[in-house]
């Protein structure tokens, strides 16, 4: 029933809407404030944010409250900061701490050592909230802190023995330590709390593909997926699985989920090249081709452009400056940029799902090897650097991008690289020279190599990957780590002994030491989680093979 509304003037009506109005202003007004101190936080603007924030502060506002304890744990007050979200905290139990948002916040920022400070002080003014202590013990992972991680989630499932991410974090500790068996134990002794927790069945996936028990990781992506069939996460760590095995059709499918999660393109999906057919032709096509991920995925499909460049297919490569170079000597390759706008394109496509496009073509593995070609001025160039004593002249790479800002890219550097140490035995053989082609963070080890180890180092001479690629060309091998110069190598068709972890990328196959994608490429694997003296030592073995 509708009726007239009884006892408002117009002028009373005219008042409330003012009131309205205003209140409504007000608040756009508080959540743009609050909007702008949160990019000055994302950027380390400490000070900035918590100028922005004072009026909010002053009047109580609790989510201004919990963006200036962030700005306090930047700045170092970690016990202010503690007392103020463990108290927000404390107000709603049922909801995400906000130390959660702190956490990732301070991991994005490189600042994980104050972060660990805060959440120590938090769970001492609140010690019984298992939140704090999930978040303290995935802290603890990240920096390597293992046993105190593992200590820290056993006390929040003493606490609370249900609570299914306390588990599954767990979990996590044993995997990052290598101990796979006490992970997978983790998972599913946690299941008869709820049988059907979608997180618990993928991470069981996860850990099951990590130990090379396929089928049995398909069976338990197949019935998370039964429950949560759009999970992008989920679905994305379903394709590495498949891939892994190398079940390609159906995994470069399913990989292309990884739009749905952020950061992968901002460019439109339904411009996506397509997947091709045989006779597909691309006659005039502007192809937009662009680099998503680390440097050695981009590396790895550039075999791709000279088959899109037969099929008629104008190429533009959007790439970083240190593949720039390099690039415009692809065959295939129409031009290059680095940064800029996007330029005008018919259809764009980043270089991982370059796969999926050719998968149902005579092509599936793009052009042969080599399909990277090293310049030749530069190869005259720098052939001088590389000793001509009549020794095996070995290329040696230890270490990859750590990328501490990125929580996935970290985890992973460190399970696949080592400390230039580890390679001691190496520097035991007498006929042997061992170049660095090491850079980044983990060159500055060459300054102190171990005892006994002759290291000839040029890199300062190599500012860009083409640069790289011309002193390898005077290598004899390449020994390295899972890192962009495997790639590299493999791609100029140079013999590579990779050095890789046990749980390994999809793009190593299980339980192979050759690959389809670098014919002179032999995997040495980790027969023990996060163990090399084996592979050094048989890395050792094979390079005396070829000294003699």
């Amino acid at each position: 029933m509708r009726g007239k509304h009884l006892g408002t003037s117009p002028q009373t009506r005219q008042i409330i809407t003012m009131h309205t109005l205003s209140t409504i202003a007000a608040a756009r007004s508080e959540l743009a404030a609050l909007r702008q101190a949160m990019q000055e936080l994302e950027r380390g603007f400490f000070p900035q944010a918590r100028a922005r924030l004072a009026p909010l502060v002053a009047q109580q506002n609790e989510q201004a409250l919990i963006l200036l304890a962030f700005c306090l744990c930047g700045e170092g007050d970690i016990q202010e900061a503690a007392r103020l979200l463990a108290t927000i905290g404390t107000r709603h139990p049922d909801s995400l701490h906000p130390l959660q948002d702190m956490s990732e916040l301070m991991t994005a920022l490189n600042l994980r050592e104050p972060a660990l400070a805060v959440c120590r002080a938090a769970a001492r003014f609140t010690p019984s909230d298992t939140r704090i202590l999930n978040v303290l013990g995935d802290l603890l992972v990240q920096t390597g802190q293992f046993d105190a991680a593992i200590a820290t989630l056993r006390q929040a499932i003493a606490q609370q023995p249900t609570d299914m991410l306390s588990h599954n974090l767990l979990s996590m500790a044993y995997t990052e330590q290598g101990a796979l068996g006490t992970a997978l134990e983790c998972l599913t002794n946690c299941l008869h709390h709820e049988s059907q927790h979608i997180g618990t069945l993928a991470n069981i996936g996860s850990v099951l593909a990590a130990q090379g028990h396929m089928d049995q990781a398909f069976a338990y992506y197949r019935q998370a997926l039964s429950l949560r069939p759009e999970d992008a996460r989920i679905r994305v760590n379903h394709s590495v699985a498949l891939l892994k095995a190398g079940q390609y059709d159906k995994g470069w499918t399913e990989h292309e989920w990884r739009f749905r999660l952020p950061g992968h393109t901002s460019l439109p999906i339904e411009r996506l090249l397509p997947t091709l057919g045989p006779t597909t032709s691309l006659k005039g096509q502007r192809i937009l081709l662009t680099h998503e991920e680390g440097l050695g995925d981009t590396l790895m499909f550039l075999r791709y452009v000279l088959p899109l460049a037969q099929r008629g297919a104008i190429t533009h490569l959007w790439v970083p400056d240190a593949l720039a170079e390099l690039c415009r000597n692809i065959p295939g390759v129409h031009t290059v940029q680095v940064g800029g706008t996007t330029p005008a394109y018919d259809w764009h496509c980043p270089f991982i799902s370059l796969p999926r496009v050719f998968a149902a073509t005579a092509q599936p593995w793009g052009a042969p090897v080599p399909y990277i070609r090293a310049n030749s001025q530069k190869m005259a160039q720098l052939a001088p650097l590389v000793p001509s004593n009549g020794k095996l002249n070995v290329g040696l790479v230890w270490g990859g991008a750590p990328r501490p800002t990125s929580l996935f890219a970290h985890m992973i550097d460190r399970r696949r690289s080592m400390s230039l140490h580890t390679l001691a035995p190496l520097g035991q053989m007498e006929k042997v020279n061992l170049i660095s082609l090491q850079k980044g963070s983990y060159a500055e080890q060459a300054m102190d190599p171990p005892e006994g180890m002759a290291l000839y180092d040029p890199t300062d001479s190599l500012h860009t990957m083409d640069d790289t690629a011309a002193l390898i060309m005077a290598l004899d091998v390449v020994v390295t780590v899972d890192t962009a110069v495997a790639h590299l190598a493999g791609g100029l068709g140079k013999p590579v002994l990779l050095m890789d972890r046990y749980d390994n990328c999809w793009r190593w196959l299980h339980g192979r030491e050759d690959t389809p994608w670098y014919p002179t490429l032999r995997i040495i694997r980790q027969t023990i989680p996060r163990q090399w003296g084996d592979v050094v030592v048989r890395v050792k073995h094979t390079l005396a093979a070829m000294v003699h």
